[in-house]
């Protein structure tokens, strides 16, 4: 297991609002990406998941902002695991987006789970799946959660 996952996102000018600070939806599209990284560089890129007919699918997503970020500020995203089941089935990760090394703007917390590709319907992930899963870094206040 890794003891961290911190990605850079760069800011864009079109990532702006009218106030010259960061959009909310773009908040979310970090989020995305750094979760797709993640996968990816761990064994579950979407050609993967394409050929096992599987891909994650999200439940809820949250985000508590609390500083503005602007063009020019340097921004890192911390992925951790913060519950799953032991199957890895059904997870919860929270996305911790710091600016300028030290500065908490947003928290994002996403649940979600894996879904079967071609019969459109929740599933239990392939073997394939845990591998990666046990790699990611887990939260202080992890927790297993079973139903």
């Amino acid at each position: 297991m890794l003891s961290s996952y911190i990605k850079p996102v760069e800011i864009r000018w079109s990532d702006l609002d009218p106030n010259f600070h960061l959009r909310h939806s773009v908040y979310y599209d970090f989020g995305a990406y750094v979760r797709m990284c993640f996968l990816t560089e761990f064994g579950l890129s979407p050609a993967v998941l394409v050929q096992h007919n599987f891909g994650p699918i999200l439940f809820r997503e949250e985000c508590v902002f609390k500083r503005e970020i602007h063009f020019g500020d340097e921004v890192s995203i911390n992925l951790q695991l913060k519950k799953s089941s032991s199957s890895y089935s059904r997870w919860t990760m929270q996305h911790e987006i710091v600016k300028n090394g030290d500065t908490v703007s947003a928290i994002i917390t996403v649940d979600g789970a894996w879904i079967d590709t071609a019969k459109r319907r929740l599933t239990v992930p392939s073997e394939i799946v845990a591998p990666t899963f046990k790699q990611l870094p887990k939260a202080a206040d992890f927790e297993w959660k079973e139903r």
